[in-house]
């Protein structure tokens, strides 16, 4: 009698596994094309917005070590406005700074980073309430009456902005800084990504902001 009731649980665990993956498969294949041709990596075909929006990250990662992604979509903000791609820079995040654990204000960092750089600070405008990338779109719109913007971001990231600003009417383009030189945090990168995708799916779903 227990082997029938164990091969349906197994049976019915593999379906929702396979169901899984083909969720995450289908939303992934939705997001990758629809930003087909609309992020660049080559700088002088990049196309000239007004704005550009550098997505929530800070120069730490949650378990306190460097985050070369940080470095890397400051450069690739800092190249944008030196090539006139862009001329003003929104730093989107939070402020974490009471978080025990984590601890950073994400948009003052990425605001001090860009003025080391060169970058003039009246061209630099803090977005604390861009704590996820679909608050971030929707405050573009929202709050900065944007009608086109450049993501700054990796190219994972990009191509999932690109799909939110479509559904916000926001016509963006994404600039993709290079990827962090460390293979397991490009990793899990990867796997996050493969998950906050179906994530966007259900907000966009559930008309979810917050």
């Amino acid at each position: 009698m227990k082997r029938p009731i164990i091969r349906l649980i197994v049976k019915i665990g593999i379906g929702c596994l396979l169901l899984l993956i083909g969720v995450i498969v289908v939303c992934d294949v939705l997001v990758v094309r629809n930003a087909s041709g609309r992020t660049f990596d080559n700088i002088e075909t990049v196309p000239h917005n007004k704005v550009g929006v550098l997505l929530a990250t800070s120069p730490v990662t949650i378990d306190g070590t460097h985050n070369y992604s940080f470095d890397n979509r400051i450069k690739a903000a800092d190249e944008l406005f030196r090539s006139g791609k862009i001329e003003y820079i929104i730093a989107s995040g939070g402020d974490y700074t009471r978080d025990q654990k984590y601890g950073c204000d994400e948009p003052a960092a990425i605001r001090d980073s860009l003025i080391a750089h060169g970058i003039p600070a009246d061209r630099i405008i803090l977005d604390y309430e861009g704590t996820r990338t679909i608050k971030s779109i929707a405050n573009a719109q929202n709050i900065y009456h944007l009608d086109s913007v450049t993501f700054i971001s990796q190219k994972y990231h990009n191509e999932r902005a690109l799909y939110l600003a479509d559904k916000y009417g926001l016509h963006a383009i994404g600039y993709n800084a290079a990827p962090s030189p460390i293979r397991l945090r490009r990793f899990k990168s990867t796997i996050r990504e493969y998950l906050a995708r179906p994530k966007m799916f259900l907000d966009l779903l559930t008309n979810k902001v917050q």
